[in-house]
């Protein structure tokens, strides 16, 4: 009887031993916290796994995301980007921290592609109206009108007061190239100081991925593929990546569909600041992928803007960045720290290397 009752009691200590070990398990295992907003023009998606710290984080990322928009949409009538628009040739206007950073920042990217990235370009996106509910080309007119107030050298910062001068009437900036990386950034930077060590966040295409997969796996992210109507197929492939911001800008993204339908010829929102019209490279889509999401940014729709050559020189002079090209004639060109990260889908484009 004895012995039953050794056995009896050994049996419940093991349980509980287990049951203890099975709870603890349970508590250290990441809960995932998953929001889905419209904020910036786009729907903004975010995965973010950790404790109840880590949920605190998002709601707090989220509130950030929204103060950025605030101070630097175009279209919101109180923003820092708005008001300076409003004062362009009156007097400069006096910003916060926030804007006078991303706008330094896009004018430093402004002077390293000779101009390619713009964000000066307001004037031609009023001029074009892609999204609108009745579309139209613009005359050669209109445009050369407008090209003359496409000038990042006529904006003005004064370091000391943060205020931003837009030196001729007429003038406008757009921070849509550059404003959702710099917010990504900051999304990363509040939850990693939470402590968060796994989350996926996708703002409208911009995509940044803290560390790795709760099950210690790599994030497999999808590159669109720019022609999916053609081809039926979502993506042109995958990358496994972790730590990185993914940035992708493409011809498909906005564009006149009720003439590209009459014509065949997309006229879409990534405007050349030379030629004052929709940016003619032979790209139809290119990635840029690296640490920083306002980096990652700016460069996408620089290197669409410049092409594949062009754009893989700029590349090449700068340190740990990769980039995958698109060309209208399907082929698809990478850097070489990509080649063994990337798995294609399908055969409707060419691997060139």
């Amino acid at each position: 009887m004895n012995k039953i009752l050794k056995l009896v009691s050994i049996t419940i200590g093991l349980c509980l031993i287990l049951a203890s070990i099975f709870t603890a398990c349970s508590r250290n295992k990441p809960q995932k916290y998953s929001k889905s907003i419209f904020a910036m023009d786009t729907i903004l998606e975010f995965q973010v796994y950790g404790n109840s710290k880590a949920k605190e984080a998002l709601d707090k990322a989220i509130d950030r995301v929204r103060e950025i928009e605030g101070r630097m949409s175009a279209t919101k009538e109180d923003s820092d980007v708005a008001k300076i628009n409003k004062n362009a040739g009156k007097q400069p206007v006096k910003v916060h921290d926030d804007t006078f950073y991303v706008i330094k920042k896009a004018l430093e990217y402004a002077e390293l592609t000779e101009g390619d990235f713009d964000i000066t370009v307001r004037p031609l996106i009023e001029l074009w109206d892609i999204l609108s509910d009745n579309p139209k080309i613009p005359t050669e007119e209109e445009i050369e009108e407008k090209l003359p107030l496409v000038d990042y050298r006529k904006v003005k910062l004064d370091e000391e007061n943060k205020t931003v001068y837009l030196e001729e009437k007429g003038m406008g900036i757009d921070l849509g190239a550059i404003a959702k990386g710099y917010a990504g950034d900051e999304v990363a930077r509040i939850l990693k100081e939470a402590g968060v060590e796994s989350a996926l966040i996708n703002l409208g295409g911009n995509v940044i991925i803290i560390g790795r997969k709760p099950d210690g796996s790599l994030w497999r992210i999808g590159i669109q593929d720019p022609r999916s109507e053609e081809t039926g197929k979502t993506h042109i492939g995958v990358l496994e990546v972790e730590d990185v911001a993914i940035v992708s800008s493409g011809d498909y993204e906005r564009y006149m569909v009720d003439i590209y339908e009459k014509t065949g010829i997309r006229y879409h929102h990534i405007f050349d600041p030379k030629t004052g019209g929709p940016a003619r490279s032979g790209l139809m889509a290119c990635t840029i992928i690296t640490s920083s999401s306002i980096d990652a940014d700016a460069l996408s729709t620089s290197f669409f803007i410049k092409g594949k050559d062009d754009g893989f020189k700029l590349i090449e002079e700068l340190d740990q960045i990769e980039a995958i090209a698109i060309t209208e004639d399907k082929e698809i060109y990478m850097t070489n720290g990509l080649e063994d990260k990337f798995e294609q889908y399908g055969e409707s484009y060419k691997v060139r290397h």
